[in-house]
């Protein structure tokens, strides 16, 4: 049988045709069924090298701003040297392996743990915005407090103001959050960013976390709530980036007088 298909084919110049003909097609879609698995394993390493880069630029943009803050407070007759804090936060890469949007207090499970220097309260970030905390590390994966859960309170300003308030979800939708205890006499427009204040050991200042969408009068006359539209958006979550500060236990240890449960990140 074989010997009659050979002999077929090669002594008859339109079936040898139509077999290489056929032959080539069956190829191309093997190569080509090939390149397009191939790729899509490679899409997982250029995006976690897209991730290592961004988070380098990120960072470096921090430490401009920075290094600017200080240049301007030498210039206006600061005469203390102000080192930049910035030096002592790095990114470990991470990727989302569950997470939930729409429970009463949610949780996002990430496949780095303890064993890649993953700790608790350690703050975790997109592309866009901020994520949430870590609170529990398991060897090789950890939890963290989702931003969509309302036992997480994040200090917070609007960007180009010092004063702060604190950001809550509101339980309702996962692209909406509540900025309280905003004082009064702060300046600002609907549209306006709001930016992490950096008095903590979790976050930098100035990492992204929302737009202001409405504003209400708080209980409390001298304050405002500003409704604040997440930049993150949650539903779609592949890839975070965990925050380390190498002086997060000295500071902690010299704030081990604060109440736990009641801690604003």
């Amino acid at each position: 049988m074989v010997v009659g298909c050979v002999l077929l084919f090669n002594r008859n110049p339109y079936q040898h045709h139509l077999y290489l003909t056929s032959a080539g097609h069956v190829a191309s879609a093997v190569y080509s069924a090939t390149n397009s698995v191939t790729g899509y394993f490679h899409l997982r390493d250029i995006n976690e090298d897209l991730q290592q880069r961004n988070a380098a630029l990120e960072l470096e943009v921090l430490s401009l701003k920075d290094r600017l803050r200080i240049v301007s407070e030498e210039i206006y007759g600061d005469t203390m040297t102000v080192a930049s804090s910035l030096t002592n936060y790095r990114f470990i890469i991470a990727h989302v392996i569950n997470n939930s949007v729409a429970r009463p207090r949610n949780y996002i499970t990430i496949e780095k743990g303890s064993n890649d220097g993953v700790m608790p309260e350690m703050g975790v970030v997109d592309q866009n915005g901020v994520v949430g905390i870590v609170n529990v590390v398991g060897p090789h994966t950890s939890r963290v407090i989702s931003l969509l859960n309302p036992d997480l309170r994040l200090s917070c300003k609007v960007k180009g103001s010092d004063a702060f308030g604190s950001l809550v979800w509101n339980g309702k939708s996962p692209d909406e959050a509540l900025l309280e205890e905003l004082p009064r006499h702060v300046p600002f427009n609907i549209g306006d960013t709001i930016v992490t204040s950096g008095y903590s050991v979790v976050f930098p200042e100035g990492i992204p976390v929302g737009t202001i969408i409405t504003q209400t009068k708080d209980e409390d006359d001298n304050f405002y709530t500003l409704q604040i539209k997440l930049l993150t958006d949650f539903t779609t979550l592949s890839t975070v980036r965990v925050i380390e500060n190498a002086f997060r236990d000295e500071i902690n240890r010299i704030e081990d007088d604060a109440e736990p449960n009641n801690r604003i990140f």
